[in-house]
C-alpha cells in the first residue's frame, strides 16, 4: 500500500483563495475590511520570521495586517494597555499576541486579556470552554486546519476511532475536542499512556502532537488508516546540515497508511491559512453577516 499523500500547501492556498473571495464580498456588500493586529513582545528569530509571513499573507487575501512590535523588557502593564487599545478599536477584528513571551510576562494572563470575540488564535479561557461544550468559538488554527483537511479526504468522520497524540492546550486538547463534536470515538494518548503502541494501532485516524522526531513507526499504524502529522522537529542529517522531520516516521507509516501528511507540506502551511480564515469570522460575527461555510468548525 502507498499512501495518498495531503498536500497541506496546496489546500491552504485553496483556504487562502475562499477567504479572499469572501473578503471581497465584505468589501463590496458591506464597506467592511477584516483587521488582523499582531503583537510581537521581543526579538526571537522564529517568531519574526512568522510574524512577517502572517502580515503578508494578511495583505495578500486583502485584509489590513496592523504590527505592534514591542521591545523584550516590555512591562506586563503596557502590554495589557496595548491590548484594551485593540479590543476596543473597531477597526481590529483579531489579535494575535506572538508566543512564547518573554520570561516575566504571564501568557495566561496575557491571552485572557484578549477579547474573546478577537482571539483568532482559540487560546482564550472562554473560547476553550465553548469548544469543550460543543458551543460556537473560535477554534485553534492548527486543531482546525487538522479538521479540515480530515473532512476534505474523508467527507463525514462519523464513527471513526481517532487517536490523538499529545495533549497540549494548543493543540492535543482542541484536536481532540474537534473530532468528537464530528462524532469519532476519541482516544487521547501521551507518555504514560500504557501501550501507546496498542492505542494507535486501532485508529482509523491518527493525529500526532508530541513534538518527537519520527517517534510514531509505520507498524503502529492500521493499515488504511489516515495520520496527520502535527510536529515540526529538525534534526541533523548524516551527511551534515539539518532537515525537517515530523512525529512520524514519514516513509514507513506511507507504506502502511492510506493518506498521510508530510513534514514540511503538510499541517504546517494550515496553521496560517485558517488565522485568516478565523479573522474572517470574526469579522462576519462582529457584524451580524453570515458566515462562510467550510472555514469554520
Amino acid at each position: 500500500m502507498s499512501a495518498v499523500r495531503i498536500d497541506g500547501k496546496a489546500f491552504a492556498a485553496k483556504v487562502r483563495a475562499q477567504v479572499a473571495e469572501h473578503v471581497t464580498r465584505l468589501k463590496q456588500d458591506h464597506g467592511i475590511t477584516p483587521g488582523l493586529a499582531v503583537v510581537l513582545v521581543g526579538e526571537d528569530p522564529a517568531s519574526q520570521v512568522y510574524v512577517r509571513s502572517k502580515g503578508k499573507q494578511t495583505v495578500e487575501v486583502g485584509m489590513n495586517s496592523y504590527e505592534h512590535k514591542l521591545e523584550a523588557d516590555t512591562s506586563e502593564s503596557d502590554l495589557l494597555a496595548l491590548i484594551d487599545r485593540l479590543n476596543n478599536d473597531p477597526a481590529v477584528h483579531g489579535i494575535l499576541v506572538q508566543l512564547p513571551l518573554p520570561g516575566h510576562l504571564d501568557e495566561d494572563l496575557v491571552i485572557n486579556a484578549i477579547d474573546p470575540a478577537k482571539d483568532v488564535d482559540g487560546f482564550h479561557i472562554s473560547n476553550v470552554g465553548l469548544l469543550g461544550t460543543g458551543q460556537k468559538s473560535m477554534v485553534p488554527c492548527t486543531p482546525l486546519g487538522c479538521l479540515m483537511m480530515l473532512r476534505d479526504h474523508h467527507g463525514s468522520l462519523s464513527g471513526m476511532d481517532a487517536v490523538v497524540i499529545g495533549r497540549s492546550n494548543i493543540v492535543g486538547k482542541p484536536m481532540a475536542q474537534l473530532l468528537l463534536g464530528d462524532s469519532c470515538t476519541v482516544t487521547i494518548a501521551h507518555s504514560r499512556t500504557k501501550d501507546l503502541p496498542g492505542a494507535v494501532r486501532r485508529a482509523d485516524i491518527v493525529v500526532a502532537a508530541v513534538g518527537r522526531p519520527q517517534m510514531v513507526p509505520g507498524d503502529w499504524i492500521k493499515p488504511g488508516a489516515t495520520v496527520i502529522d502535527v510536529g515540526i522537529n529538525r534534526i541533523d542529517k548524516p551527511e551534515g546540515g539539518t532537515r525537517l522531520v515530523g512525529d512520524v516516521d514519514f516513509d514507513s507509516c506511507a507504506a502502511v497508511a492510506g493518506a498521510i501528511t508530510p513534514v514540511p507540506g503538510g499541517v504546517g502551511p494550515m496553521t496560517i491559512a485558517c488565522l485568516l480564515a478565523n479573522t474572517l469570522t470574526a469579522t462576519c460575527r462582529a457584524n451580524g453577516v453570515a458566515e462562510p461555510e467550510g472555514l469554520t468548525a
